[in-house]
């Protein structure tokens, strides 16, 4: 049986915080567990900086406790010292940023974003089943969750936690279906609005950016807020990324949106590598009858028009809904699905053009 965080969490809960009396994962010591599938374990204890020497013995009976579980392979356990401990790492930037032109980032090779004109398309779901589609191709992938105002990265990924900082600086991102994830909805609290004015909105995408310790990666799929608002602007003038996929839905009324999008990344200079028609087509699981119920062949015609492929045509289904809101996208939760197998083919036609 495969080794589960609820393991892991488990052996942690026998372990007692000298100061509090209480456990150490009840006193939220425990941030940032992740358990991958080789079995290798990592997290971070959050302790007082005045407290280190004394929660030396915490953490090596930790390391202990979890190397003793069966399926553990290599164990890592940080101590980490904040002046507060349930801060997150600090986003707002500190001084005003310089333009400096599209930076390449450490260890990524590719970078794609995903855009709509509009927010209710589905966007933020195609980018999970994506970054999970490009993962179950063997890509290295990680996916930034940049819609600032609603981050929902987290829900679809069913990942949970604050990330660490282990010096201040460098953030650690979580990870989860073999994608690793920073989203600023990991930053504050479930229900929380982020009221931030668009230079807070720009230092905390830069920070995501260039100091998440995003490893190796061939792929990065950044999860855009709707619109041509700020945060689209600032990821093509600061990073070197391949291209867009625009998401839309057929009806006149979304491609209307979706056709400033794109204008915008024209004037950008940043690539379209395609569009995606999400809700396609909706077929009753009762009787079997197909319904275009926003339209057929809009996304078609607009990527037509303006020269890009049309990567796929997502159907409009409850399994895949159903599936987001439950922590597991549907390429992970039901991979041989008909639904599922569009984003892998969509996935496969991203590594033809040789953007993942």
């Amino acid at each position: 049986m495969a080794l589960t965080r609820e393991d892991v969490l488990g052996a942690l809960k026998g372990i007692t915080d000298p100061v509090s009396g209480s456990d150490i994962v009840s006193t939220g010591m425990v941030r940032a567990l992740a358990v991958e599938e080789s079995g290798a374990v990592r997290f971070v204890l959050e302790i007082d900086p005045k407290r280190a020497e004394q929660m030396e013995p915490v953490r090596a009976e930790a390391e202990a406790k979890v190397k003793a579980l069966a399926g553990v392979g290599a164990v890592s356990v940080v101590m980490t010292a904040h002046s507060t401990q349930n801060a997150p790492p600090d986003l707002k930037p500190k001084k005003k940023a310089e333009p400096t032109g599209p930076q390449k980032i450490a260890g990524i090779e590719h970078i794609i974003a995903v855009a709509s004109g509009k927010g209710g398309v589905g966007k933020s779901t195609v980018s999970a089943n994506l970054a999970c589609a490009l993962a179950a191709e063997g890509k290295r992938v990680g996916l930034l969750d940049a819609d600032v105002y609603g981050p929902s990265q987290p829900r679809m990924l069913g990942v949970s936690g604050r990330p660490a900082s282990p010096d201040g600086k460098t953030i650690m991102p979580l990870r989860n279906h073999g994608v690793t994830m920073m989203s600023l909805g990991l930053m504050v609290n479930e229900g929380q609005a982020v009221v931030w004015r668009g230079p807070m909105l720009i230092g905390a995408l830069q920070q995501m950016l260039m100091q998440v310790q995003w490893g190796a990666l061939d792929v990065l799929i950044v999860d855009l807020p709707p619109g041509t608002g700020d945060v689209g602007m600032t990821l093509a003038q600061k990073a070197h990324i391949d291209g867009v996929v625009v998401v839309s839905t057929p009806q006149d009324v979304a491609l209307i949106d979706a056709r400033k999008g794109i204008d915008m990344f024209n004037q950008l200079k940043t690539p379209i590598l395609g569009m995606i028609e999400n809700m396609s087509t909706h077929i009753c699981s009762n009787c079997g009858h197909e319904e275009h119920i926003f339209g057929h062949g809009g996304v078609a015609r607009e990527a037509e028009k303006i020269g890009a492929p049309l990567l796929g045509e997502i159907p409009l289904h409850l399994d895949i809904r159903t599936a987001a809101d439950g922590g597991a996208p549907i390429v992970v939760a039901k991979p041989e699905s008909p639904q599922a197998q569009s984003f892998r083919e969509i996935a496969r036609k991203l590594m033809e053009m040789g953007v993942t």
